[in-house]
C-alpha cells in the first residue's frame, strides 16, 4: 500500500499547476500506484478566510464517490483569523477532516503565538494531526509578491516544546536537518513524521539511522513538485539501509498510524 501524506488541490497565484483537482490527482495516483493521498486546498494559504478553501475541498471530495475512499482531507486554519475556533469545529466534526495544515510564514504569526498554541492543543484533544510545511516553493523562483523566507527543521521546534504530545507532520524539508542534541531527543520522542518530498531527505538511509524508522513517510508535495521523487527515495534504499518491513512503514505504515487510518 502507498499513502502520500503531502498533496494538494487548488491554485498557486504565482505558478501554473497541473493535476491540481481531485480528478486529475486521482489519475496521477492511479498511474503511480498510490492508494490514498492526504490533501488540502492550496487556495487556503491565500484566502483571507481559509474556511472558504476548506469548503471548496469538502465539496469537491463529495462530488464523486470515488474521492471519499482515496482522499484524506486536512483543513487550512489561520489561528489569528477571527472565527478559527468555529472553523476547526466545523472541519473536524461536520466535514470529517483528519488534520490541520498551518502556514505561519504566509499567515504571519510566530510559533509561540498563544492562538497557535491553543489551536494545536485543541487539535491534539480531538486526535487531529498538525502539519507544517517548511517550504512551499523555491525562493529563487518566487514572485516578488511571495515570501522569501524558508524554514529549517530547527524552526519548528518551539511549538513542539509548547505542545510535545500532539501529532505532527513536517513536510517538504528543503533546508537544514541539523538539530542540537536536546532538540534531536525531542524529535525522537515526539509523535512526528517527516515526508520524503524535500531535497534534504536525499540521504534517507542516514536520516533513518539518526531519527528512527518510524519518523518518515512517503510524500510528493504534488502538484508543486514532481510526483515520483518522494517514492524513489524509499525504493532506492539499499538492503543495509532499510529492510522490506521498514520500507512498508515508509510507504504506508507510519502514515496510517499518525493519521489514524
Amino acid at each position: 500500500m502507498l499513502v502520500d501524506i503531502n498533496a494538494y488541490i487548488g491554485h498557486w497565484p504565482f505558478k501554473q499547476l497541473k493535476y491540481n483537482t481531485c480528478e486529475k490527482l486521482l489519475e496521477r495516483m492511479n498511474k503511480f500506484g498510490v492508494d490514498v493521498s492526504v490533501i488540502s486546498n492550496l487556495s487556503g494559504i491565500f484566502y483571507k478566510n481559509t474556511q472558504s478553501a476548506n469548503e471548496e475541498l469538502y465539496d469537491e471530495i463529495k462530488s464523486d464517490r470515488r474521492f471519499s475512499d482515496r482522499f484524506i482531507p486536512f483543513a487550512v486554519i489561520n489561528p489569528i483569523y477571527a472565527g478559527w475556533r468555529d472553523d476547526l469545529e466545523t472541519c473536524s466534526n461536520k466535514m470529517g477532516m483528519k488534520g490541520v495544515r498551518l502556514y505561519p510564514l504566509y499567515h504571519d504569526y510566530e510559533l509561540t503565538d498563544t492562538s497557535l498554541i491553543e489551536l494545536v492543543k485543541r487539535a491534539r484533544d480531538k486526535g487531529l494531526t498538525i502539519a507544517f510545511t517548511l517550504r512551499m516553493v523555491d525562493k529563487r523562483q518566487r514572485s516578488w509578491m511571495d515570501i522569501s523566507k524558508e524554514w529549517e527543521l530547527k524552526d519548528i521546534v518551539p511549538i513542539m516544546r509548547e505542545v510535545p504530545d500532539a501529532k505532527y507532520l513536517i513536510l517538504n524539508i528543503a533546508n537544514g536537518m541539523q538539530l542540537n542534541d536536546k532538540d534531536t531527543d525531542l524529535f525522537k520522542n515526539a509523535n512526528v513524521v517527516m515526508d520524503t518530498s524535500g531535497r534534504e531527505i536525499s540521504d534517507l538511509g542516514e536520516l533513518i539511522k539518526k531519527y528512527g524508522k518510524d519518523k518518515f513517510a512517503m510524500g510528493t508535495h504534488s502538484p508543486i513538485l514532481d510526483y515520483i521523487t518522494g517514492l524513489l527515495r524509499i525504493e532506492s534504499l539499499r538492503k543495509n539501509e532499510a529492510d522490506e518491513a521498514t520500507k512498508e512503514l515508509l510507504r504506508s505504515g507510519n502514515a496510517k498510524k499518525i493519521i489514524g487510518l
